[in-house]
């Protein structure tokens, strides 16, 4: 007998798995914490950027001697003005020129620093981008596939995109604009306490305004950014979905439906992004505002100063340019802290992504699959997608190597669940399934998924031609197994009556051939990929009747002496199984070869009689 409901796993269940890895650190849940863990996500390239930082702050404060050497020159040029008039003297061209030359050297020497800051970070960025991508693409290796099934992949997408060039677009331009506003702060502010100290504080008034201003703007403005970081990964989500199911979308006319949710995604969007925007907007008016009230009174009091001989004209006229730098940088740093708050809240969805739990690591000393035989023991198993809600109650049955056998019953029996368990595409909840003795868990997850072929009712093609998409199966086939393989499927035919014969190209939806001819190339990579275990879930089910009797003699052929899952609707398909397990509401309550079931009158006889009433009567 193939199959056996009535045995129980004898002694501790062999195997094991424990609980997903996971990044370490909490979930980003505000600012500080996501600026937290972004800083230490840049830790490998601290060198790199203290360099660019220190060239930053090295090139402002060469620019910051500028106004006040300028100041110089305009003094010695009022100076010779007024010992012209007086007839005492003239202008000394010599010194104004020495001056102007280390003026020159000055900003020179600013703006070749300043390009090297540029350039460094620059490289720094785009490294920091390249590891957030890869440590996102390695992360969806490692998310169980419940991960997916809650989450659209457009929203996936919208964070290794939208997220990752907000985060690095801060990194090259703001982070640097950080350190150089405030050293230009601190070298300004000291330039005008050399020139003077009274109206150094009066210019100081207007910093407790800008402050309060800045504070109130980002404590409003912080929670729209958010909103408007969500609803992008919303509204891309709903985008590639759309798209990459235009077909269903117009043949069941659900355009106006997909508009409405774009609509309504899309104002949602703009309601988020126009708040976010309108607040951070108003801070460059308000700062300038505060800006120019301190600009006016400075003005008044370093010309009063001057009347009465306590400062030169050259130094009101670079105080007032540091007024204006001193200003600037408030300013900029005012709207560095939008950009910080967008960046925080990319950063937090990366790093909610980069937290998610992952499946359980492969064991430290898995299982061989040399030469596993195909024999596979369902102990008690137990499973639900939901921990309240248990699909697979009890699923228990033995399968001798290269037994034939066919998994049938009604839709949400749970036939297909049962092969994902198998893949280890999900873990049970309770019980076992074991190959060849070992539990599933006792294999590397990669190793094991090497032994099942699978062919599914929906099929996947890539954009690509038709050889490769057969040599998927096995990337290191000759082209004479590929077309063997073809051949098995029935498919080589079709294939050479087209005009690039095998190298065709596919579109990226496989949608220049037809769907009975994308499930023949899925059966042909399958064949060439040559399995130890095979699965086929209604693999016959998108041809007609003719090709299905073609596709059953070759799959009649593969099957030979090679454990196989056959999952399949039409029981007419599944006549010669070596077994057939029945399963209703995630149990099995029948098994028998094709004519035992008929025979018993059951569950079994039920569904076969309702397909072929007809030929029947």
């Amino acid at each position: 007998m193939a199959a056996n409901t009535n045995h129980r796993p004898m002694g501790p269940r062999p195997g094991g798995h424990g609980p997903g890895g996971m990044m370490p650190g909490e979930k980003a849940r505000d600012f500080k914490g996501s600026m937290q863990k972004l800083l230490g996500y840049l830790a490998p390239y601290l060198p790199g950027i203290v360099v660019a930082l220190v060239c930053a702050a090295a090139s402002t404060v060469f620019s910051i001697f500028g106004p006040k050497i300028l100041g110089q020159a305009t003094t010695e040029l009022f100076n010779g003005l007024i010992a012209m008039l007086t007839g005492t003297g003239g202008i000394d061209f010599g010194v104004i020129g020495t001056i102007l030359l280390t003026l020159a050297a000055l900003y020179l020497v600013s703006a070749l620093l300043s390009y090297l800051q540029g350039w460094l970070m620059s490289g720094v960025a785009i490294k920091i981008s390249y590891s957030m991508r890869r440590d996102i693409s390695n992360k969806i290796d490692r998310l169980p596939l419940a991960y997916f099934d809650r989450v659209q992949s457009g929203e996936v997408l919208s964070r290794i995109t939208n997220d990752v060039d907000t985060v690095t677009q801060t990194l090259n331009q703001s982070l640097s604009q950080i350190v150089s506003n405030v050293a230009t702060l601190i070298g300004v502010l000291v330039m005008m306490l050399t020139i003077s100290p009274v109206m150094t504080l009066v210019a100081l008034c207007i910093l407790p305004v800008s402050v309060l201003i800045v504070s109130q703007v980002v404590r409003r403005s912080q929670p729209f950014f958010r909103r408007q970081q969500e609803m992008l990964g919303h509204v891309n989500g709903h985008v590639e979905e759309m798209y990459g199911g235009h077909v269903i979308l117009t043949a069941f006319n659900g355009q106006q439906e997909s508009i409405d949710t774009f609509s309504r995604l899309n104002e949602d969007l703009y309601k988020a992004g126009w708040k976010s925007q309108f607040l951070s907007g108003m801070m460059m008016p308000l700062m300038n505002f505060v800006g120019n009230l301190g600009y006016v009174a400075i003005c008044v009091l370093g010309g009063f100063l001057t009347l009465n001989g306590s400062i030169t004209v050259g130094d009101i006229q670079a105080f007032t340019q540091y007024v204006r730098q001193f200003t600037q940088p408030i300013t900029q740093i005012a709207n560095i802290s939008n950009v910080l708050q967008q960046t925080a809240a990319a950063a937090e969805r990366v790093f909610e992504f980069l937290a998610e739990a992952e499946e359980p690591a492969d064991p430290p000393a898995p299982v061989s699959t040399d030469g596993v035989q195909g024999a596979v023991w369902f102990a008690h198993v137990q499973f639900g997608y939901l921990p309240d809600k248990t699909i697979i109650h009890d699923f228990s049955a033995m399968v001798k190597p290269g037994t034939k056998v066919a998994i049938v019953g009604p839709t949400g029996a749970g036939k297909t669940t049962m092969v994902k368990l198998l893949m280890r595409f999900y873990d049970v909840t309770e019980g076992a399934i074991l190959v060849d003795g070992y539990d599933l868990r006792q294999y590397a997850r990669g190793a094991l998924r090497d032994m099942f072929g699978m062919v599914l009712q929906d099929t996947w093609l890539y954009s690509g031609t038709i050889r490769e998409n057969i040599r998927f199966g096995r990337l290191d086939a000759t082209d004479e197994e590929v077309y063997a393989a073809a051949k098995a499927a029935q498919v080589d035919h079709f294939v050479r009556t087209l005009p690039e014969g095998y190298d065709t190209v596919l579109n990226e939806e496989a949608s220049n051939i037809s769907q009975g001819q994308k499930q023949l190339l899925t059966i042909a990579r399958t064949i060439l990929s040559d399995p130890k275990i095979l699965i086929l879930d209604e693999a016959t089910s998108s041809v007609d009747t003719r090709t299905e009797l073609s596709i059953q003699r070759a799959m009649d052929a593969l099957t030979t002496g090679r454990t196989s899952f056959i999952i399949a609707h039409r029981l007419s398909t599944i006549r010669n199984a070596d077994i057939i397990l029945v399963m209703r509401d995630g149990d099995i309550v029948e098994t028998g070869s094709h004519n035992e079931l008929l025979a018993r009158g059951g569950f079994y006889a039920e569904l076969y009689q309702s397909q072929f009433a007809d030929t029947a009567g």
